[in-house]
């Protein structure tokens, strides 16, 4: 069979074919490798050098190689961190002709480390912590897309600093499977493999004296089921709140945003009594609000002003008279969002006089005074209403920020 490179890029196939592909990943000789640490895994691995790229190497079997660079296609489609799939190369020979494994080629994630290098000085507790964390959440992510992962564990994982944290991203997808949804069953699954992976893994290092010796390794196992488990609840929990207390859905959302999850949409049903709304959050990718924002009001803003102004529209929208998600008697989401801006944002930026609003726009304006209302309803314990808030920034904010402020011509 002749030797075949399939490739998610064009420009690949022709920089790969300069690599060796006629020894065995073992044999490969220096000049084309990169010298990066490297972690556990149950295939040969070889970082090397392809035109500008670093990529890493990985033989194995041809119909597991071709499935395994599906699946991590499917994750990069589905916005999930993982390594990026380059390409398969099957059909390799050596200098005798005899079959060689196929490979698996994928791109290097800067600035990653493997687990084991990040224990080659003793690990602090409370830095294993947040590796916990960010193990959890990929964990979490990943089942929520659907995709379980059949050999959760720290060697299957790569770490990349993250403004003081980590964040986790999926090496190995050899022994996944992505369905439409996961059942708990499938889901436990996962974190019962997670557990014991993670225990036995840190029982090596600290019969190789490279643990602290503070840390328990079964207990460390647990941890990650603990940190699932309030995450998956924070994320997908139906919440029930008086109405009018709007304030405790900003409050749930300001939680998600905290854990490094947008909403894309609040689904806000009003009890037959009428004195209650249930909130249920879902999840989605980044520049999700942007696109939104745009499509249902023409506002073209920053991500964060229209992740803001999308909740705060969700909000409103739940309190009018002829909101029916799902009836097609009800007025639709473009109307209601129209209706928004004509009497609720437009006239509450126009509140706050052109001269003091410097060079904020017209969205930082709006997310402003969301801010302020929400900080004013949290020590009232009620909402304070957005005329209260509006007043009171004028009254009470401005003047303070005025020197810093510079004046801008730009109208709303």
């Amino acid at each position: 069979m002749a030797l075949q490179i399939s490739a998610t890029n064009p420009e690949h196939p022709a920089l790969l074919l300069e690599l060796p592909w006629h020894l065995p990943l073992e044999e490969w000789p220096e000049e084309y490798l990169v010298p990066l640490p490297r972690g556990i895994s149950r295939h040969v691995v070889r970082y090397a050098r392809a035109g500008d790229e670093v990529i890493a190497v990985k033989e194995l079997a041809e119909r597991p190689a071709l499935r395994e660079y599906e699946l991590l296609r499917d994750l990069d489609r589905l916005g999930i961190p993982a390594v990026d799939p380059l390409a398969v190369v099957t059909g390799r020979a050596d200098a005798e002709d005899g079959p060689l494994e196929s490979v698996l080629v994928t791109r290097h994630l800067g600035g990653s480390m493997p687990y084991r290098s990040m224990f080659e000085t003793t690990m602090r507790p409370a830095t294993m912590h947040r590796l916990m964390d960010a193990l959890a959440v990929l964990l979490v992510r990943l089942h929520l897309a659907g995709f379980a992962w059949g050999d959760c564990s720290l060697s299957n994982t790569l770490f990349r600093r993250d403004a003081g944290a980590y964040a986790a991203y999926l090496v190995d997808a050899e022994t996944g499977d992505l369905h439409a949804q996961l059942s708990s069953g499938q889901r436990d699954y996962d974190l019962d493999l997670a557990r014991v992976n993670i225990s036995g893994e840190l029982l090596d290092l600290e019969a190789s004296g490279a643990l602290h010796p503070s840390v328990d390794p079964i207990e460390f196992g647990m941890e990650i089921c603990a940190r699932y488990g309030r995450l998956w609840e924070e994320l997908t929990r139906t919440s029930v709140y008086p109405a009018g207390k709007y304030h405790y859905i900003e409050r749930r959302i300001r939680r998600l945003n905290d854990l490094g999850f947008d909403v894309a949409e609040m689904q806000i049903e009003h009890a037959p009594n009428g004195d209650t709304v249930t909130f249920v959050p879902k999840v989605v990718d980044a520049g999700h609000h942007q696109r939104q924002l745009l499509r249902l009001t023409g506002l073209d803003t920053e991500e964060n002003q229209a992740r803001r102004l999308l909740n705060d529209l969700e909000s409103w929208m739940a309190t009018q008279d002829d909101y029916a998600p799902g009836d097609p008697l009800g007025a639709r989401p473009e109307v209601l969002a129209h209706r928004w801006v004509r009497d609720v944002f437009r006239p509450t930026v126009r509140a706050v006089p052109l001269q003091m609003r410097g060079s904020m726009d017209p969205a930082e304006i709006y997310h402003e005074l969301l801010e302020h209302r929400w900080y004013l309803s949290e020590r009232a314990q009620h909402d304070i209403g957005l005329d209260t808030a509006v007043q009171d920034y004028i009254t009470n904010i401005l003047p303070q920020a005025r020197e810093t402020l510079q004046p801008s011509p730009s109208a709303d």
